[in-house]
């Protein structure tokens, strides 16, 4: 599961517990500026994950790190697609984040009003 909080001019994404084994990442920060927005989205799970380098993917069980499809860099972690948020970036080295949170209504509230 992700931490997302706002320090600043900054979305901070903060990866807990044993999902920073599994996603090889521990914690990303992102400029507002670079955020387009955020949606809660539990069909994404069914989207097409692409390449997993590095990262971790057990079908039904977990989806985690950097994935590559159709030339953009993805970073996953979701183990409950009920709870899946996607934050949609602009000139950064992930085009998406997939993050699993623990209220999504809260956590697309939180961003989208940093970026008004």
């Amino acid at each position: 599961m992700a931490l997302v909080r706002i320090d600043g001019d900054d979305l901070v994404v903060v990866i807990e517990g044993l999902h920073k084994v599994w996603a090889l990442k521990s914690s990303l920060t992102i400029p507002l500026a670079h955020v387009r927005g955020a949606t809660a989205d539990p069909g994404m799970i069914a989207e097409p994950k692409g390449i997993r380098a590095p990262g971790t993917r057990v079908p039904g069980l977990i989806t985690a790190g950097t994935f590559h499809l159709n030339g953009e860099k993805v970073f996953w972690d979701v183990r409950d697609p009920a709870k899946t948020v996607v934050v949609e970036l602009a000139d950064q080295e992930y085009a998406r984040l997939v993050l699993q949170v623990d209220d999504p209504r809260a956590t697309v509230a939180l961003v989208e009003n940093a970026l008004t």
